[in-house]
């Protein structure tokens, strides 16, 4: 009979292949996301989006949630990870 050994969580998202969870109320964990506020470069209305900052400066293309055209977002952070600097630009 084999012996059974307690589940260790680390070893669970190893044998899936699973990303680690983010635990909320955690002190030294990182905030993996964060909600800002934008402006459309092309319709000109404000939408809240999340951006995630797990990795530090990020770049990347999303729609408007308001009029569907493709916006570039682009943010830097601070020494603390918090976001300090959003920009939107149309596209190319």
């Amino acid at each position: 009979m084999r012996s059974r050994r307690p589940i260790d969580p680390d070893s669970i998202d190893r044998l899936f292949g699973l990303e680690p969870v983010f635990e909320p109320g955690c002190e030294d964990a990182l905030r993996p996301t964060e909600i800002v506020t934008v402006q459309c470069p092309y319709c000109g209305e404000r939408f809240d989006t999340v951006v995630d900052v797990s990795a530090g400066a990020f770049s990347y293309v999303e729609d408007c949630q308001v009029c569907c055209q493709p916006i570039e977002l682009a943010g830097e952070l601070d020494a603390a990870g918090m976001v300090v600097d959003v920009t939107a630009g149309r596209a190319s």
